[in-house]
Order: structure tokens, then sequence, then C-alpha cells
């Protein structure tokens, strides 16, 4: 019977550690679903995360130039993240 309470104590909190459904998502998994979507779209250079304007945590999308179209159809929000477009310039590997 002891046996039985230890493993009970033991085991039951680890099965607690798996995804809870009613978290959401972080900010990382949140740009990771979606840059690839965001490199399709012309002049996209860069995904990453950084802080909007008011410190928040967001996603920032960098354009190697002005693109109206593309900044157009790029959301202002994803799944409650603010979407920060920057126009930072081509990138060359070094």
């Amino acid at each position: 019977m002891r046996w039985v309470a230890i493993c009970t104590v033991l085991i039951f909190p680890l099965l607690a550690l798996g995804d809870d459904p009613g978290m959401p998502p972080s900010i990382q998994d949140v740009k990771k679903q979606h840059e690839a979507r965001f490199f399709k779209m012309a002049g996209v250079v860069s995904v990453g995360i950084g802080l909007d304007s008011e410190s928040n945590p967001a996603i920032i999308v960098g354009l190697d130039r002005n693109h109206p179209e593309t900044e157009s159809s790029i959301p202002a929000t994803l799944e409650g993240y603010p979407v920060v477009v920057q126009t930072i310039g081509s990138i060359r590997a070094q």
C-alpha cells in the first residue's frame, strides 16, 4: 500500500508536465510557426523576436526595402503578440 502511495505522489505530477491546452503558445512557438510564411513574401529578409515601441515582446519582420504589398499583408498581431515591420536593408553573409 505504501508503494502505491509513493508512486502516486511521484508519477502524477510528472504526467501534468505535458502541454497544457489552456496555455497560450510562447512567442518563440508563434514565430517558429509563422516564419516560413513570412520568408515567402517579397522583401522579407529576417524574422526575429524583439520589443515593440511600448517594450512588449514582439515578432519583428525585417524587409530589405519598402514593399507596400508585403507590409499590408503582414498582420498587426499573431496569436496575441504584436508584429513589427522594419526596413533593415539587405543581409549578406560575411
